[in-house]
């Protein structure tokens, strides 16, 4: 079984080093892409000279936040696998601050023996009280169209969201520095209902290859979901959930903690949360920061990833 995993990194170099040495000395023979934005760090490529199948796609533009750039890093990734006729059974997505907290070895068995298809967080975004987005303009996000805006926009946002609600078709994301209109029509319907969670996913061959195959036939709704909120959060589900073909885990199989007080940005991962973690069915985690914590980083590989001696 071959394992492909697919790093999004800007920042913190060094730790995405880490990320893609403490696999490979798990997993050899998987295959590391790392899709990293130059313009914000280099990425010293030099390093990484001792393992095989590590690609590097290089960017220099910065993702943004809220607009389709995610995505789009998404779907470079997906169309350089094929292009590159890279062998995969999966498909795993993870951010350039994301750490195993299992054994890497212990993950790509379970994926061997799994009956399903893939593992996302994904809901229906018309439920108000879904778990993940409480907020009750989940929907709008799929519903309307959106235009972003210079950050500097941000306070004629913040004063423009006081009368939204008297203009039924304004759309307004001040955090976002977005700007949009609700939709005129929409490609969703009670056949094709609109999926939302979370963007990290582990896919299996077969869904990676009937996602890039759909979006290729339908670039009508490519193009919608460009001018969506935080598209990549809808799409990938909302297409491999309503196919019907596929028997999809609502689990990413990655921890992440998003406090309220953070705005949509993952808390740390400390060394108290470890004990945990561990405990529960994650085999990554979301966020570390090296230049913070070192210590937490050396604790895992010492307490956790170590394989036992016989």
């Amino acid at each position: 079984m071959k394992v492909c995993y697919f790093i999004q990194s800007h920042k913190n170099p060094e730790q995405v080093i880490r990320l893609v040495t403490t696999i490979k000395k798990s997993s050899p023979d998987c295959h590391i892409i790392i899709s990293h934005d130059f313009s914000s760090s280099y990425l010293e490529q030099n390093v990484l000279t001792d393992f095989t199948n590590i690609y590097i796609i290089r960017r220099n533009k910065p993702a943004r936040r809220g607009d389709s750039s995610i995505l789009d890093i998404c779907l470079q990734t997906i169309d350089y696998i094929f292009e590159h006729q890279i062998e995969f059974d999966w498909l795993i997505s993870l951010s350039g601050q994301d750490y195993p907290i299992q054994p890497v070895y212990k993950f790509e068995d379970f994926l061997k023996k799994t009956q399903d298809d893939c593992f996302l967080n994904y809901y229906d975004a018309r439920d108000y009280k879904n778990p993940i987005n409480k907020r009750q303009d989940s929907i709008k996000r799929y519903t309307s169209q959106y235009i972003s805006l210079p950050y500097w926009c941000k306070p004629f946002l913040n004063q423009l969201s006081k009368i939204e609600k008297f203009i039924p078709f304004l759309r307004v994301q001040s955090f976002f520095s977005m700007l949009g209109i609700k939709a005129w029509s929409t490609p969703f319907n009670d056949d094709f209902i609109a999926y939302s969670g979370y963007y990290w996913f582990t896919l299996s061959k077969e869904c990676v290859i009937y996602f890039r195959n759909f979006i290729k036939t339908h670039p009508k709704l490519l193009k919608y979901y460009q001018r969506t909120l935080a598209p990549e959060e809808s799409m990938i589900a909302t297409v491999l959930v309503n196919s019907g073909k596929f028997k999809v885990a609502d689990n990413t199989l990655q921890y992440v903690d998003f406090p309220k007080n953070l705005r949509g940005f993952a808390a740390n991962i400390q060394a108290k949360d470890l004990s945990r973690l561990v405990q529960q069915n994650y085999f990554f985690a979301r966020k570390f920061a090296l230049e913070q914590d070192p210590e937490i980083f050396d604790l895992i590989d010492q307490k956790i990833l170590t394989v036992p001696t016989k």
